[in-house]
């Protein structure tokens, strides 16, 4: 079937009864190792996953597009993806998510490429998770698990560990019911290594057993730990404001090419959003953005929506000023000339780069350099008190970090324009 059948969103009355007659293959999605023997296979195994997602609105395209944004965060949680899967309905079935037809068929798929886990399009309720594991008997994850399983990976920082580390507890509890059972008897592509596999890394691994009031009682230690980091955060956010050295920040999309840097998400669990919020504060704290964006994307422009939607909430949040954005195109050796043509004809103040070849890696430096030049410098002066007018300059202009009145006059500390500094010099405290 080609996309071209649905050009238009139908009604729910005119869903086409093909595509309601059968599992719809997504082309292009496989990440199957490929020229390797069998026992270089086994050693490079990675989980293998079938993804599968209900289209219940917009156009085919717009349903190959969501699926393959899940392919690209299960590669970025490291497996390797066999299979695409698209059912067309209404609406997710409440009891297996496709239906128990469905299931059924897509348990053949599971059986015919040697897949460990499904991975599906969407948040399933632990009913649901426990219905379809029962007939495709492989584990089953959602794509809220599958995220948290990425932050779990990504998370640095000991504040970020421990936010994550309650998302996940969050998200888990109320369905250890549902995935006990198969869950004690599947553990995914890395069973026998380290870690349970995609959406299990982390409290998933060992609270299959726990109890709830143990599992409470960790979440609440963990709350407890995080109003303290946060305190902690706060004086060494303070201190990085009041630093001279420039702080630049990346963001992007998943799979734009940051390296390991946690990437923006359509749908972003709500069990996230603090941990992704003190993450954010760092960046909209930054002297630069560096917007990280994958040329070869199939919409590369909502790519830049999303994650300038998500930094403009923050903005709002702490009141303050975004700072100046640098979009960088990356993979551009993997784009297509008509494809680039169109971004630079969009974003006509963009590095267009390849972080795998090195192309447009000087012109980006070079960039990065004449946006984060000085443009403000910290003075220590005491201002007389008959020049009150440069006291209200300096309030105005600049950033006040402390303030004393002396004998010769009104002592400041501050940041303020290079502009403004060079006419405060004569008054420079020593």
């Amino acid at each position: 079937m080609t996309h071209s059948e649905h050009p238009v969103t139908p009604s729910a009355g005119e869903l086409a009864l093909e595509d309601r007659a059968s599992l719809r293959r997504v082309a292009g999605l496989s990440t199957e190792l490929t020229d390797v023997t069998e026992v270089e296979y086994r050693q490079l195994r990675l989980e293998r996953v079938v993804l599968v997602g209900v289209w219940t609105e917009g156009t085919a395209a717009d349903a190959d597009e969501s699926l393959a944004e899940l392919a690209a965060l299960a590669e970025t949680a490291g497996s390797e993806v066999l299979e695409g899967l698209i059912q067309r309905r209404d609406k997710p079935d409440p009891s297996t998510y496709i239906g128990s037809g469905k299931a059924i068929e897509l348990r053949e798929v599971v059986l015919a490429t040697g897949a460990d886990t499904v991975i599906c399009d969407g948040e399933l309720s632990p009913a649901q998770l426990n219905s379809l594991e029962k007939v495709v008997k492989v584990k089953v994850i959602d794509r809220t698990a599958l995220i948290l399983d990425i932050f779990a990976q990504h998370a640095t920082s000991r504040e970020g560990k421990a936010q994550v580390s309650l998302a996940q507890m969050e998200y888990m509890l109320p369905r250890l019911r549902g995935w006990g059972e198969s869950m004690s008897r599947q553990a995914g592509g890395r069973a026998g290594g380290a870690g349970g596999g995609v959406g299990t890394r982390g409290p998933g691994e060992t609270k299959i057993e726990t109890d709830r009031r143990r599992i409470r009682e960790r979440m609440a230690k963990l709350r407890h730990e995080i109003r303290d980091m946060k305190k902690i955060r706060d004086t060494q956010r303070s201190r990085r404001l009041s630093s001279d050295a420039a702080s630049v920040a990346i963001v992007g999309y998943t799979n734009a090419g940051k390296s390991d840097t946690v990437g923006f998400v359509r749908h972003l669990p709500t069990q996230l959003v603090e941990a992704f919020r003190s993450t954010l504060e760092e960046v909209v704290d930054a002297d630069l953005l560096v917007h990280v964006l994958d040329g070869s994307d199939a919409n590369p422009l909502a790519q830049i929506n999303a994650v300038r939607q998500v930094i403009n909430e923050v903005v709002a949040e702490y009141d303050i000023t975004p700072p100046p954005e640098l979009l960088v195109v990356n993979k551009i050796d993997a784009a297509t000339g008509l494809g680039l043509a169109s971004l630079r004809r969009a974003l006509p103040d963009a590095v267009f780069v390849s972080a795998h070849t090195g192309d447009g890696l000087d012109r980006l430096r070079a960039r990065m350099g004449e946006m984060i030049a000085p443009t403000d410098a910290t003075v220590d002066v005491t201002i007389p008190y008959d020049r009150g007018d440069l006291v209200a300059r300096v309030h105005t202009d600049g950033r006040v970090d402390a303030t004393e009145h002396t004998a010769d006059g009104t002592r400041i500390k501050a940041r303020v324009p290079l502009a403004l500094a060079a006419s405060l010099s004569e008054f420079a405290t020593f």
